[in-house]
């Protein structure tokens, strides 16, 4: 019985995980669970699962759940109540669904505290990735991807010698706006964005899927995860959505794993690893299918990618800048403050701005992280 502690539990990843444990019983308990403020739904969880610890990030919220909830429940408040929760000892495995920054500091705990991470959030490995993967290795800790896309490279290389490599094909819906026209996408509105056609995700990663910036974050986190160099990352736009990442091999062979778009599969496979159990998703039909298309990204028509790219090359503090700007951006444009075509340019301006740090240790994150997220208020038309 694998123990496991969800943070984001309210989310669309924290909900699928549930889905899972839910189905498997036997194979998994939650233990833990943390939202940010949406104690409604987390009464209803706790209910369910009768999990021995809870976090909320805001405290209000926490302290009027501790009134309501049973006192053999240990709750923690704010954000660094999740830096504790992290760090509890019954719990085995911990699925970090957070979106954004926030989830870099309570990922370095429990990685210190030896905790096994199942990782749905790019972001904090874009901002601080050799860190995060130095520290992992020598506490011995399994990193193990839940973005399918991260996922399907993950089995593709199993049990493969990472120098047969070539070249490894990051495949990506196009998001909402693949075939819009350059002058369309100008005037889009945040309701159309936000109609991914494949995925039901949060609201900033599918704004990220719009602009592309979530494959360009995926090519940082690949990067790191699997250690190559972003030279031997291709994205391959694929409507269908059903290839969910391929790897060259030096003698030609590529190997992609497919199956059909539900989150729950891959979030499966990283708590079962290195176990597969039986799921209850429909595999793709291939008598069905009669196509699969494949496109180049236009780099012109979604700079994010490009931006995305340019980090990858430059490393050091960039990368954390790049989504540090991303995350005030996107902010804007969801508060209907910013228009569409404003995110990328927002955040070339802030990364023309910053002076890279090499090698940067983690205070230099932290700060980068700060100093990008004021200046791009600053910058903001």
């Amino acid at each position: 019985m694998k123990k496991i502690a969800i943070l984001g539990s309210t989310g669309s990843i924290g909900k699928n995980t549930l889905d899972v444990i839910r189905h498997h019983p036997d194979n998994f308990k939650a233990v833990g669970l943390s939202v940010c403020s949406d104690i409604g739904t987390l009464d209803k969880q706790i209910k369910e699962f009768k999990p021995y610890f809870v976090c909320v990030k805001d405290k209000e919220a926490g302290f009027k759940l501790i009134k309501k909830i049973s006192p053999k429940i240990k709750v923690f408040v704010g954000e660094e109540g999740l830096n504790y929760l992290v760090r509890e000892k019954k719990i085995d495995q911990i699925m970090f669904a957070i979106s954004g920054s926030a989830a870099l500091e309570p990922l370095i705990n429990a990685i210190d505290a030896g905790k096994d991470i199942a990782l749905a959030n790019k972001e904090a490995l874009v901002m601080a990735g050799p860190i995060i993967m130095d520290m992992a290795s020598k506490k011995n800790v399994n990193i193990l991807p839940v973005d399918s896309e991260q996922s399907a490279i993950w089995q593709c290389l199993k049990n493969e010698e990472k120098v047969k490599l070539k070249n490894i094909y990051l495949t990506a819906s196009g998001g909402s706006l693949k075939d819009f026209t350059r002058q369309a996408i100008k005037k889009v509105s945040l309701k159309t964005v936000l109609k991914h056609p494949r995925w039901k995700m949060g609201k900033k990663i599918t704004v990220d899927s719009a602009t592309l910036m979530n494959k360009g974050l995926e090519v940082l986190e690949a990067m790191f995860l699997f250690n190559v160099s972003s030279k031997n990352i291709k994205v391959l736009i694929h409507p269908e959505a059903l290839i969910h990442s391929m790897v060259e091999f030096i003698d030609g062979i590529i190997i992609a794993q497919i199956s059909a778009t539900d989150m729950r599969i891959p979030i499966q496979y990283a708590l079962s690893f290195p176990e597969r159990l039986p799921g209850n998703f429909d595999a793709p039909d291939f008598f069905k299918l009669s196509k699969l298309h494949f496109e180049k990204p236009d780099f012109d028509k979604f700079p994010c990618l490009r931006l995305a790219y340019q980090a990858a090359d430059t490393l050091g503090t960039l990368p954390c800048v790049l989504n540090a700007a991303n995350e005030v951006a996107v902010g804007e444009f969801l508060k209907e403050k910013l228009r569409f075509v404003d995110i990328s340019s927002l955040v070339e301006k802030v990364m023309l701005k910053h002076k890279v740090k090499n090698k940067p240790s983690l205070e230099d994150i932290r700060d980068a992280d700060s100093w990008a997220k004021q200046e791009a208020y600053k910058c903001l038309p």
